[in-house]
């Protein structure tokens, strides 16, 4: 079997995932016209952060990541996002399948803090592919593996992560603390009759003058 090839054709948030998703649209093509009969797919995505510009304010939310910008040279360095499976099924020639990737927005994450702190453009990711390809031949079944050397660039828009967010938590963001401190923040609210949590941390920065 000739060299699979992989393209990344198009991305869009996924409005019936029950967390935020993004769906990548794969096209993989089979050179040789043989059938495929399934294909056992894998695909580990990175972010690659040095392959765009970023303004002055997205650099100062990207110093916990990354380190002052002087440092950048060194420290600039790809971040893993997600590594998924998905079963394809036959095709001859080309086929278009769907891969969703899901999109946590838990600050504490590595990914998470890059998307968050990205104003516009793209998110720079590189698609990585393995697993194991079945078809038949003289009516024996083969199977063989996707070479490690399949891999795509794709740049996803910022746009299209904070859309898939925003569907499930539209202008919110997550906080982990401790229990201890969690514990506080609940008496705090109770104590002064907040409705929201909002509205308790709210308060606490007021009071704090900032």
């Amino acid at each position: 079997m000739k060299l699979l090839d992989f393209e990344c054709v198009g991305a869009q948030a996924n409005p019936y995932a029950a967390a935020p998703a993004v769906t990548l649209r794969l096209r993989i093509t089979q050179g040789s016209g043989d059938p495929v009969d399934a294909m056992a797919l894998r695909c580990q995505i990175r972010i690659e952060p040095h392959r765009r510009r970023y303004s002055p304010e997205e650099a100062r939310r990207l110093v916990d990541l990354f380190g002052d910008t002087g440092r950048w040279t060194h420290t600039l360095k790809p971040v893993s996002f997600v590594t998924l499976s998905t079963m394809v099924p036959g095709f001859t020639g080309s086929t278009v399948v769907d891969l969703d990737v899901p999109c946590s927005y838990d600050l504490e994450i590595a990914s998470a803090k890059y998307f968050n702190a990205l104003d516009a453009g793209s998110i720079p990711l590189l698609l990585l592919f393995s697993g194991t390809v079945f078809c038949s031949h003289d009516g024996r079944l083969r199977v063989q593996q996707v070479p490690w050397s399949n891999e795509e660039s794709f740049s996803l828009p910022v746009s299209v992560w904070r859309e898939a967010v925003n569907l499930h938590f539209p202008g919110s963001a997550w906080l982990r603390v401790r229990q201890e401190t969690m514990d506080s923040l609940q008496r705090f609210r109770s104590e002064h009759a907040f409705t929201s949590w909002d509205d308790a941390v709210a308060a606490l920065l007021a009071a704090a003058g900032t």
